[in-house]
């Protein structure tokens, strides 16, 4: 990171105060996860909402937080996000990391939330509510309770693959769709609820769509031990390192492209510099050849004076 994109950071994020910003993050990510909770028990359990809806909400929900918090925090909400804000120089560590901290709350204040308020009873227990809306794969996949009855399920593998894959689509858009500073606009809002869709319709057959490590952590807490097929704080991990590492392969992407981008300028603007010094040169040469061409003429008429004058 050079020292004017260094400058332009600090400038940026210092123009809100870290309480306040921090405070964006928890709310927003708060926001997000409670409706995202809400949708996949509430909403699929009473309403049936099926995949294509989550993942059309997923989006709206994103997109829309992202607009009303962004020009307060950039809008991360996603401790991936912010690996890649940092590891890219658009974030600085401390910040990054209380981002992150706030965003594991606000998704673990989302699951609390969404744990106490939900109805239950001997027949409507929380498992039954939990089920739908937890992150997981082989026996806590959502589709299990299909593919069982013909003897398949999801493997650790595929769960891997789909997280990982919508883990970059997140991460590459949201780092592209925002400044060297992290500042963001409504393209970016649209764009970041487009990519979560994404992500939502590739993933959440096989995980639950987590996609977001806080959205993960956050409900995991208070479904453990609640008779559930596996518990899911043993399966969290996947939904940290996916994301992480996508994190890091975009990053490495980005530099590594920013660096060829940088030597290109530079062997251009050599070139340039030496295009100019030939120029210079040749013109050079030719103001040295016409003044020899004068002093010939010079010489000549001087000749041709004398000449003259002894006739």
């Amino acid at each position: 990171m050079t020292a004017v994109e260094a400058t332009s950071v600090t400038e940026e994020e210092q123009s809100k105060p870290l309480a306040l910003r921090a405070g964006a993050e928890l709310v927003g990510s708060f926001i997000i996860c409670f409706a995202i909770y809400s949708i996949c028990t509430l909403g699929s359990a009473i309403y049936g909402v099926n995949m294509a809806f989550i993942a059309l909400l997923t989006g709206l929900v994103y997109a829309a937080a992202t607009l009303i918090f962004g020009t307060i925090s950039g809008a991360q909400f996603n401790p991936a996000v912010s690996v890649a804000a940092m590891l890219s120089g658009k974030t600085h560590v401390l910040d990054g990391v209380l981002y992150i901290i706030a965003q594991v709350l606000g998704g673990i204040g989302a699951g609390a939330a969404i744990r106490f308020l939900l109805p239950t009873s001997e027949q409507v227990t929380l498992k039954i509510w939990l089920t739908p809306v937890i992150n997981g794969f082989d026996k806590n996949s959502v589709s299990y309770a299909t593919l069982g009855n013909y003897g398949v399920s999801f493997s650790i593998t595929l769960a891997i693959a789909v997280e990982l894959v919508a883990g970059i689509i997140i991460v590459a858009t949201a780092l592209n769709t925002t400044s060297e500073s992290g500042k963001t606009n409504t393209s970016h809002a649209i764009a970041m609820g487009l990519a979560y869709g994404v992500g939502a319709a590739i993933s959440y057959p096989v995980t639950g769509a987590a996609l977001n490590p806080a959205r993960a952590t956050g409900i995991a807490i208070f479904a453990q031990n609640q008779g559930l097929s596996q518990e899911p704080l043993q399966q969290l991990w996947v939904f940290w390192i996916c994301p992480i590492l996508a994190a890091a392969i975009v990053s490495l992407v980005a530099i590594v492209a920013s660096m060829i981008g940088t030597k290109k300028n530079v062997s251009e603007a050599e070139q340039d510099s030496e295009t100019l010094e030939t120029i210079a040169d040749d013109a050079s040469d030719d103001a040295d050849g016409h003044e020899g061409e004068q002093d010939e003429q010079s010489d000549a008429q001087t000749d041709a004076d004398e000449s003259v004058e002894a006739n």
